[in-house]
């Protein structure tokens, strides 16, 4: 196992932490909580997170991987497609070769480089029906993370996120519990001792009566899916006004006892 001194974090949403309540109006994320084991670790090291929600591929590698190579560091992790793919007519081809000029900058700068296929979107409402459109994008990552020498972290595989307790009321993005879960399999796939485990098993869940999932639909369609599609007919994101939460490499505290 490296002994990781600096951690930058690019992408969209995923990255940042939505849904996982951190301090000062931010939120945490897998990416934070990675970054917590990592400062365990070693007194010098520092965290950037530059991920940014509702940003598409050619934003972060426009942005994003630029200021990562700027910011020279020992570690980063890229996640980013997901935004596109939710788009009509979307191209997982074109959209593989972005990213792979991304990956390839960022391994020519010396950077160790984790990379994510996402998860399986057959139980997600606003994804399933992009499901191939994903399918062929995260082969075409995982093809990338081979050729150029760089972690993989397989979402698509991780049955302990199929559950909706590890998903928010939005049944678009984790929260914490599935950020936790994130965090565990990135330290695996970076051999970096955790007490969490990416495999974990739900307790079986009450039934719910059939009258309170229709409310329950109904109110996410209207809180929730509305909202988004009507950001899709305005151009706009949910982003457009938010700013990288850690901009800059600064030191990261280690722990105390272990977050729960």
């Amino acid at each position: 196992m490296s002994a990781y001194t600096s951690f930058v974090a690019i992408g969209d949403s995923f990255t940042e932490g939505l849904n996982d309540p951190g301090e000062n109006g931010h939120f945490r994320g897998w990416a934070d909580r990675v970054a917590e084991r990592l400062a365990a670790l070693s007194p010098e090291f520092r965290y950037a997170n530059l991920a940014v929600r509702g940003k598409v591929l050619a934003q972060v590698a426009e942005l994003q991987v630029p200021a990562a190579i700027e910011l020279k560091p020992d570690l980063v992790t890229f996640s980013a497609g997901a935004n596109d793919l939710l788009r009509p007519g979307s191209d997982p081809d074109r959209l593989a070769k972005t990213f792979a000029r991304a990956v390839r900058d960022l391994r020519a700068s010396g950077a160790e480089v984790v990379l994510f296929t996402g998860v399986d979107p057959r139980d997600l409402p606003l994804m399933r029906q992009g499901r191939g459109r994903f399918a062929v994008f995260y082969l075409h990552v995982r093809s990338i993370a081979d050729l150029y020498g760089c972690h993989l972290v397989d979402l698509w595989s991780m049955q302990s996120i199929r559950d909706w307790r590890a998903w928010s009321d939005d049944r678009l993005h984790m929260n914490a519990e599935g950020h936790r879960l994130v965090a565990a399999k990135v330290c695996r796939a970076l051999g970096v001792p955790c007490d969490d485990d990416w495999r974990y098993d739900w307790p079986p869940r009450e039934l719910v009566d059939r009258r309170v999932k229709l409310r329950e639909d109904r109110l996410w369609l209207r809180r929730y899916l509305l909202p988004w599609i009507g950001r899709r007919l305005r151009g706009t994101s949910s982003g457009d006004l938010v700013d990288a939460k850690r901009p800059t490499l600064d030191p990261y505290p280690a722990p105390g006892p272990p977050p729960s």
